[in-house]
């Protein structure tokens, strides 16, 4: 069977403006599974990631709030607790709409560990910013009391900001072929995975750190040898001055025009810069076409055309 990823946006799942609850979460998770259903039609087996930036916020949040009366849990198990979370969520809503579509399919979530280098810039000079702005004095208190590397913002606020190291492997992709070719449905580098380096010994150590996660399906992508890959975000298409009053949408892109805009600047690196890249980097590591678009438009049609499609 032809192997497909798809990345389910944090944002998509909790977009902005909307009351993050669960069952908020669970509506929109539901929704997302159209595409899903589609592949499988298609003989396409999909690998499901997803992002976790508003989830990932919140769980860290709860432990700052709990430090007096609780242990003080790190990063690192903050995105491994929101990857079994929304893992757990995902497994559940698909294996409720493949009974109901008549597919006999397992499904399966992994944790995730991803290698990264502990020499990666981003460790030095972090500017990855998570969880909420903070006056610049309580900012400071929290940075001392945790541990922080904080930042300012605007308007005197500050944020905490963690490295975003690049993803070099993903620890477990071969037992994510091995379940894609018994035919399961696999869940997995959920929040781009749990950051890990190896030690002097050659044993994994967990940082504190968040990976992108479009990068991470990328290269969960080329390590599986999936032809496609799906981004899920809150805009339909992807688009050349956006927001400005010359916003131009693109339908589709060459590799070398994605490469072109993105060094012209189009492309934000806190935005559009990582899906492009994620792009990129999947085509050039062998995979066929992407595919970045909303979960509303893949509903409306699940060959992407309402989206911006990027290929060789």
């Amino acid at each position: 069977m032809r192997k497909a990823v798809v990345a389910l946006g944090g944002n998509a799942i909790s977009p902005p403006g909307e009351v993050d609850s669960i069952t908020t979460q669970f509506k929109r998770t539901r929704e997302s599974l159209d595409a899903i259903v589609d592949l499988l039609k298609q003989d396409i087996i999909p690998v499901i990631t997803h992002g976790n930036g508003p989830q990932v916020g919140n769980a860290a949040l709860r432990t700052e709030e709990m430090s007096d009366s609780l242990p003080y849990l790190p990063l690192g198990i903050n995105v491994a607790d929101t990857e079994g979370g929304m893992g757990y969520m995902i497994e559940q809503s698909l294996l409720n709409r493949l009974r109901k579509e008549g597919l006999d399919r397992k499904v399966v979530t992994l944790i995730s560990q991803v290698l990264v280098d502990e020499a990666d810039p981003s460790i030095e000079d972090p500017t990855k910013y998570i969880g909420t702005a903070l006056p610049e004095a309580e900012a400071h208190e929290k940075a001392k009391q945790f541990g922080w590397t904080i930042k300012p913002v605007e308007d005197g606020q500050w944020r905490r900001v963690v490295p975003s190291p690049q993803p070099i492997d993903i620890i477990n992709s071969s037992v994510v072929s091995q379940l894609i070719e018994l035919g399961h449905i696999v869940i997995a580098v959920g929040g781009g995975g749990v950051p890990a380096f190896r030690n002097i010994k050659g044993n994994l150590e967990g940082l504190d750190a968040v990976i992108d996660k479009d990068k991470a399906s990328a290269l969960l992508g080329n390590q599986i040898g999936a032809e496609l890959l799906y981004i899920f975000t809150n805009v339909d298409q992807v688009a050349l001055n956006f927001g400005k009053n010359n916003e131009t949408l693109l339908a589709e892109l060459s590799l070398a025009q994605a490469k072109q805009y993105l060094a012209e600047g189009h492309f934000p690196p806190g935005n559009m810069g990582p899906k492009i890249e994620a792009s990129i980097s999947f085509l050039e590591g062998g995979g066929k076409r992407v595919i970045i678009t909303s979960i509303d438009s893949i509903m409306e049609d699940s060959s992407g055309a309402n989206g911006t499609i990027i290929k060789n």
